[in-house]
Order: structure tokens, then C-alpha cells, then sequence
């Protein structure tokens, strides 16, 4: 149960926290934006509401196996740890079993997420450009005749999916693979850590759980403190996986690196640092409310 409480958990997530993710990745990867207010105005003025779900088709459709394996994963991976070294998947883990097994699930989520990533960044992140019987520049609400409004180069998931195959070949679609198992490791042994102390510490003497509160406040802060320590290989791997929509400028994670911190200073490695920590909160609250839920009204109808 723990991988279809962990999917319906990430859907509900994503639900809740995908506007913000847009907003996030567009500063992370285009220098105009000077704030998260000024990201916000100029995405809804150009391209009102749709403009913050843009590809959140591929993500609704692959975060339930990706979050179903990354809890799933980190389970099992803690139970077998238990068995190893206590002789029983129900003892007590240390926080450094904790740490491996969340280590654990952010790796393996590495392989699934890459190409839907390199997706949803593009779509989030893609120019509109004038089609080309259209003039070389359109304003973005542009009236008729049709022909000469701009044109998106990805129609959407599939078809981003399908145009970086043939352009880039298998290897575009896991651009920024590197950055991402950095971001995914350290963040969600951060993650599980976390969640797992602020639970004991939150739950009430005599209990062996925390009640509905104390699972949305572990959760949200977990979430955000993931997020914190996730920022920087954030930032690198949507600057990665954004690149190749024009002329390719980073040769690689530690190109990227360097190029990024040269032009923009250090600070760039933390853009979008307080959007990630407030959207993580609330999305957090949700997953692990869900996950928990769903965990404990399977033990109820099984006992």
C-alpha cells in the first residue's frame, strides 16, 4: 500500500503546487524576470491562467508512478535495512538508516522523471516565435488574421517529447540527468529525515503517531527544507534541460556551473530558493496528509 498511497499522495501534490513551479522554473531560467511578483504579472498578462499549467499534462499523468516508487522505494529499502541490522523490518531505524533509504528513493526517481522533466521545462519555458508566413515580431495577444500569430514550437508533452528524440536524440531527453541525481539524492534523504524526527516530535505521549496536524506540519516543513537544500542542482538542471531550444550554451553540469556564477554571481544558484520553500509547504502538507491517510484507512479496513 505504501506505493499507491505515495501515488495518489503526489497527485494530489502536484495539483496544488504546479503554478508556482512555473513561476519557479521561468526565473531559475530566463534573466528578465527581476522577482517572483514581476514573473507573475508578465506570465498572466501574456498568457493569462493557461500560461502557469503549461505542461502539466505529463506530469499529472507520470508523478503517481514517480511518487508511488519514491515512497514505495524508500519503504522497502527501510525495511530491508531493519531486517539486516536489527533482525525485523518493524524496528526502530536509526536517522542514518533514514538518510540512505530517502538517498535511496531519490536516486531510482532519477530515471523515470529526467525525460518528463526536460518536458515540463521546456513547455514552461518556450518562447513563443512568429510562424512563418507571420512577421518577426507579434505582440503575445495578437489579433486576426491567424496566420500571423506566433506559433509555439512544442504543440505539448508528446509532441516535446517526440521533437527532442529527433533533434537531440535519447540523450536530450536526460539532459540534466546529472543535476537532477545531485538534486534527488542529498534532498530526499533531507526529505524523509526530517519528516521522521518532526513526526516523533509532534506526536503526543502515549501515541505512536502524530495526529492530522502534526502530519500537515512535519510534512510542509519537511518539503521546504528538502527544497532548500535541493535549490542550487535545481537551478543547474533546469538551466540544462532548458537549453536546446536555440543555440546550446553549456557544455555540462560543471560548464553550467561555472558559466551561471561567472555571469550572474553566486546568488544565481539560489533563484527561486523562498518560492521553492513556500511552495513546498503546502504541497508537503498534502502528500504526506494523503499518504497517511490512505496508509491508515488500509489498516483500518484490513483490521
Amino acid at each position: 500500500m505504501d506505493f499507491v498511497a505515495g501515488a495518489l499522495g503526489g497527485v494530489c501534490g502536484v495539483a496544488v503546487g504546479y503554478p508556482l513551479d512555473t513561476v519557479k522554473v521561468r526565473i531559475q531560467t530566463e534573466p528578465k524576470y527581476t522577482g517572483i511578483w514581476h514573473c507573475v504579472r508578465d506570465t498572466y498578462r501574456q498568457e493569462r491562467v493557461w500560461g502557469f499549467y503549461r505542461g502539466l499534462s505529463l506530469p499529472v499523468c507520470t508523478v503517481s508512478l514517480v511518487s508511488s516508487v519514491s515512497f514505495g522505494t524508500y519503504r522497502h529499502c527501510l525495511a530491508h535495512i531493519c531486517r539486516f541490522r536489527y533482525g525485523s523490518a518493524e524496528a526502530k531505524p536509526a536517522k542514518a538508516d533514514i538518510t540512505l533509504s530517502g538517498c535511496a528513493s531519490g536516486l531510482v526517481r532519477v530515471f523515470l522523471t529526467s525525460p518528463a522533466e526536460v518536458a515540463k521545462v521546456r513547455l514552461q519555458t518556450q518562447q513563443r516565435r512568429p510562424s512563418a508566413s507571420g512577421p518577426s515580431a507579434v505582440p503575445p495577444l495578437c489579433p486576426a488574421p491567424p496566420a500571423a500569430c506566433p506559433v509555439p514550437k512544442y504543440r505539448g508533452p508528446l509532441h516535446c517529447l517526440a521533437t527532442v528524440a529527433r533533434e537531440e536524440g535519447l540523450r536530450g531527453l536526460y539532459k540534466g540527468s546529472s543535476a537532477l541525481m545531485f538534486r534527488e539524492g542529498h534532498s530526499f534523504a533531507t526529505y524523509f529525515l526530517s519528516y521522521a524526527i518532526l513526526c516523533e516530535w509532534l506526536t503526543p505521549a502515549g501515541r505512536s503517531q502524530p495526529d492530522v496536524l502534526g502530519v500537515l506540519v512535519a510534512g510542509g516543513c519537511a518539503g521546504a527544507l528538502a527544497w532548500a537544500v535541493a535549490t542550487p542542482m535545481d537551478v543547474i538542471k533546469s538551466r540544462l534541460q532548458a537549453d536546446g531550444q536555440g543555440q546550446q550554451r553549456y557544455r555540462g553540469l560543471l560548464h553550467c556551473v561555472a558559466t551561471s556564477v561567472r555571469e550572474e554571481g553566486l546568488r544565481v544558484l539560489f533563484k527561486g530558493l523562498a518560492l521553492n520553500c513556500c511552495r513546498a509547504f503546502p504541497v508537503n502538507m498534502v502528500v504526506f496528509v494523503t499518504y497517511e491517510a490512505v496508509l491508515r484507512l488500509t489498516q483500518d479496513l484490513l483490521t
